[in-house]
C-alpha cells in the first residue's frame, strides 16, 4: 500500500495549494482537492484518485511531469486540453478542471482533473472476469457512439486501444487520451507524424499512406472488438512488416483493386510479394461469438479503407439492433481545428496552455 504524505502547513505554497508526496512524486494541488490513493503511472507522470471537497465528487488527478521537457509531449498535452474543453459526450472522458500554476511564467508540471473511472478495457480483457455477449455488445456500441460524436467534430482519435477506453463498474465506457488526435485539412490530407500503438494501426498507416480519414479509427475498433471476443490481440506484430504479414495471414491476399489506395509503390510491391493465402475465417478464430458479431467484425477489418464500414453504418448493423437512437445522439455542435504549428516554441505553447487553463478559472 503506497504511503501518501501531506505536507505540513509550513510547506504549503502560496496561492491556495497544498502538497502531497505520492509514489515519491510531489503533488502541489489546489486545497479543495484531497488525494485518496495513487491509481496509475506512466511515462507522463502519476494519476491519483481524489475528492473535491467543495462538491464531494470523486475525481482523478493526473500530474504531467516536466511537460516542456519534450516538445512533442507538450503539444500532446495542449491538444488534449483543446479537445476536452469543447467535447462533451457521455462516452468521452470529462475534463473537469485544469489547475492554474502558482507562477504561470515558469511552471513545468500540469495537473488535469478528470471524472474518476474504475478501470480500463485492457485490464478487463486480461482479467479472468467472464464477458458475456451483452458485455461485448454494450462496449462496442458505446465505443462507436463516442467515436461518431468525435468524427462529427472533425476529430480523428488515432490511438484507440483497450488501455484508452475507461470503464466503470456499471460497464459505462469512455474514450480517453487525445494526445495523438488530429483534425482533417480542407484538401483531405492529414498530418503524417504518427506514433500510435502498432497492434491497432490501420493498414493505410502501416503502408505510409499520406491520405487517411475516419476509417483508421474503425480499423482500431475492429482490433479491439476481436480482442474482447478472443481475450488476446488479433494482430500482435513485432514491427511494421510483421504487423502487415499478420493482417494478410488473417484477411487473405488482396485483389489488385484493393491495393489502389496505396500511394507508395514500394509499399504496394511489398504486399504483392507476400505468399498467396486464403486467410482465416473469423468465425473459426472466435467460434463462440454471435454470428452477427462476426459479420460486423469482418466489415470493420477490411484492408481497403474505402470498403471498410463507417461508424454510422456500424451503429445500424443488426448486431447492435435497437441500441442506437439518432435522436438521442446528435452530432457535435463544433468543428475543431487542431492544426497546431509543430515548430511552436516553449513560450508559445506555455501561453496557449495557460489560456486553456483559464477557461476553468474564469475569475482568474
Amino acid at each position: 500500500m503506497a504511503t501518501i504524505l501531506e505536507a505540513s502547513n509550513s510547506m504549503i505554497p502560496a496561492g491556495g495549494k497544498h502538497c502531497y508526496t505520492v509514489w515519491q512524486t510531489l503533488f502541489e494541488i489546489d486545497t479543495k482537492y484531497v488525494i485518496v490513493k495513487p491509481i496509475g503511472r506512466g511515462s507522463y507522470g502519476v494519476v491519483c484518485s481524489s475528492i473535491n471537497r467543495e462538491t464531494n465528487e470523486n475525481v482523478a488527478i493526473k500530474k504531467i511531469i516536466n511537460v516542456f521537457g519534450n516538445c512533442i509531449d507538450a503539444l500532446r498535452t495542449l491538444r488534449e486540453l483543446m479537445i476536452l474543453r469543447v467535447i462533451k459526450h457521455e462516452n468521452v472522458i470529462s475534463l473537469k478542471d485544469v489547475m492554474l500554476p502558482s507562477n504561470p511564467s515558469i511552471f513545468t508540471d500540469v495537473y488535469m482533473v478528470y471524472e474518476l473511472m474504475d478501470t480500463d478495457l485492457h485490464q478487463i480483457i486480461k482479467s479472468s472476469q467472464p464477458l458475456s455477449s451483452d458485455h461485448c455488445k454494450f462496449f462496442i456500441f458505446q465505443l462507436l457512439r463516442g467515436l461518431k460524436y468525435l468524427h462529427s467534430a472533425n476529430i480523428l482519435h488515432r490511438d484507440l486501444k483497450p488501455g484508452n477506453l475507461l470503464v466503470n463498474a456499471n460497464c459505462e465506457l469512455k474514450i480517453c487520451d487525445f494526445g495523438l488526435a488530429r483534425t482533417g485539412r480542407d484538401d483531405g490530407k492529414f498530418m503524417t507524424e504518427y506514433v500510435v500503438t502498432r497492434w491497432y494501426r490501420a493498414p493505410e498507416l502501416l503502408l505510409c499512406s499520406d491520405h487517411y480519414g475516419t476509417s483508421i479509427d474503425v480499423w482500431s475498433v475492429g482490433c479491439i472488438f476481436a480482442e474482447i471476443l478472443g481475450r488476446k490481440p488479433i494482430f500482435p506484430g513485432n514491427d511494421c512488416l510483421s504487423q502487415l504479414k499478420l493482417i494478410i495471414s488473417v484477411l487473405g491476399s488482396q485483389l489488385e483493386t484493393d491495393l489502389e489506395f496505396i500511394d507508395n509503390p514500394k509499399a504496394r510491391r511489398f504486399i504483392q510479394t507476400l505468399p498467396c493465402t486464403r486467410g482465416i475465417h473469423l468465425s473459426s478464430l472466435y467460434p463462440q461469438a454471435d454470428p452477427l458479431a462476426i459479420d460486423l467484425l469482418q466489415r470493420m477489418l477490411v484492408f481497403d479503407p474505402s470498403k471498410r464500414i463507417t461508424v454510422t453504418e456500424a451503429l445500424y448493423h443488426p448486431y447492435l439492433s435497437g441500441l442506437f437512437d439518432p435522436n438521442r445522439n446528435p452530432p457535435a455542435q463544433v468543428q475543431l481545428n487542431l492544426d497546431i504549428d509543430e515548430n511552436l516554441g516553449e513560450a508559445s505553447i506555455r501561453e496557449r496552455m495557460i489560456r486553456e487553463m483559464k477557461y476553468y478559472h474564469p475569475s482568474s
